[in-house]
């Protein structure tokens, strides 16, 4: 814990430094009913965690920058003995600031009034623009309550600004506790695919290997799953967002996995295809060598001063010309890459930002051109090959889809894959599945 408070200290005073004057407002999601009176798991937003690690609903963050200081409040659900007899601890405002050292907390029942008197002679408000309706209006009233006092000598903020330009920009390089964190996610989820891997067999239903993965996961550690968990047989490996889960797997299928972990608010994101018989067909065998070829590809490109656009690149390269190859597709590659006709078996990018989101925030494109690679970034590398039933596929390639995917840390003088435990050439997924 003490580790995660250092980080958001060093975070508040970095978000401060990269603001002019003004208030930036940060709050954190609510409780959402499934059903009656039940609730989902509840998920703290990213950006607001990221400067806190508060975990609680209904939480605000303020942070106050002038000139000379800066000063930062929490508002929280008030201590509720009563509420904590049904749902569990509650910090408070005063335990709240203490733990997680604010400057101050207060109850965010009185946010409405302590807000108004916050934003008086502010210059301008930082807060997630067009987020959420109900913050736009909310803070748009506030800012009416402030104007109307505008007879007694108080100014009101002139801009609202989008607080993300920043912080979004801080969350895409990741600090020390972020990548221990994320090691962590990856190793964990890497076990989960080793027993997917060693439960799967013919006759079974894909959703018997998501539950067994779920379980490692919570063995492990991890409450929850990063996103819901793709796990598709035959044809529906061929499906890119996957995810009814609920088909029996046959005899020569293949089973593409896309699953992922979350510890302490970090994502794993690792896909891995096998066959539920443990033996790859040839074709299947081909197909595979070829999409692990594109990864290995696109993982030479990633180093400081590579850019973003790189790993794709060298990937579609590599898989375009094994299209070409198999007799999928004819022509030259330099006409299978103008033509672009490789995305009847290749149609998505190569990869994403990875962090406290599965698809981090970050841009990919700083004035207008592909972003710099530079070490502290995550991401992931996941090139795939997806061959429907058609008039241009020779049966044995049928209903073959193929992704393989890491997670990747920039680093110093290249890249850190924080999911390298996890099986993926043939001859080791093979030795896996045979025990």
């Amino acid at each position: 814990m003490s580790e995660l408070i250092t980080a958001c200290h060093s975070r508040r005073a970095t978000l401060a430094a990269r603001l002019e004057p003004g208030i930036v407002i940060v709050p954190t999601t609510q409780e959402i009913i499934r059903n009656a009176d039940s609730t989902y798991p509840f998920r703290f937003d990213s950006g607001f965690y990221y400067l806190t690690g508060f975990t609680e609903p209904d939480a605000v963050f303020v942070q106050i920058i002038s000139e000379n200081s800066v000063q930062n409040i929490l508002f929280c659900r008030d201590k509720d003995i009563e509420r904590e007899i049904w749902d569990g601890y509650r910090f408070g405002p005063a335990a709240a600031a203490a733990q997680f050292g604010f400057d101050a907390a207060y109850p965010i029942a009185e946010l409405d009034t302590r807000i108004v008197e916050l934003m008086k002679n502010q210059p301008r408000i930082y807060y997630p623009l067009a987020k959420e309706m109900r913050w736009d209006r909310r803070v748009n009233r506030w800012l009416s309550d402030v104007r109307a006092l505008a007879r007694t000598g108080i100014t009101a903020p002139s801009a609202i600004l989008d607080v993300r330009s920043s912080l979004d920009e801080m969350r895409l390089f990741k600090d020390d506790y972020e990548v221990g964190i994320l090691r962590q996610a990856g190793k964990i989820n890497a076990q989960a695919h080793i027993r997917a891997m060693q439960f799967a067999k013919p006759e079974q239903m894909e959703y018997q290997v998501e539950a067994e993965m779920l379980h490692d996961y919570y063995r492990q550690g991890s409450r929850f799953p990063a996103y819901s968990s793709i796990v598709a047989s035959g044809a529906n490996s061929c499906v890119l967002h996957y995810g009814e889960n609920n088909a029996r797997m046959n005899d020569g299928d293949l089973l593409l996995i896309d699953a992922g972990c979350e510890i302490a608010g970090y994502a794993s994101d690792i896909t891995r295809t096998f066959p539920v018989n443990g033996k790859f067909t040839p074709a299947q065998r081909a197909v595979y060598e070829i999409t692990l070829a594109a990864q290995e590809a696109a993982l030479a490109t990633i180093f400081p001063g590579s850019t973003w656009n790189a790993p794709h690149d060298a990937a579609v390269r590599v898989l375009a010309q094994g299209m070409i190859d198999l007799k999928l597709l004819s022509g030259s590659l330099q006409e299978v890459l103008e033509k672009e006709t490789y995305r009847q078996f290749y149609m998505h990018r190569t990869g994403h930002w990875m962090g406290l989101d599965v698809h981090d925030c970050g841009a990919y494109k700083v004035d207008g051109q592909w972003r710099t690679l530079q070490a502290g970034m995550v991401m992931t590398v996941e090139p795939g090959f997806y061959i429907r039933p058609a008039a241009n596929v020779p049966k044995e390639f049928e209903n073959i889809g193929i992704r393989i995917e890491d997670d990747v840390l920039v680093t110093a003088d290249g890249y850190e894959n924080l999911t390298i435990t996890c099986p993926k050439t043939v001859a080791e997924i093979e030795a896996v599945m045979a025990k």
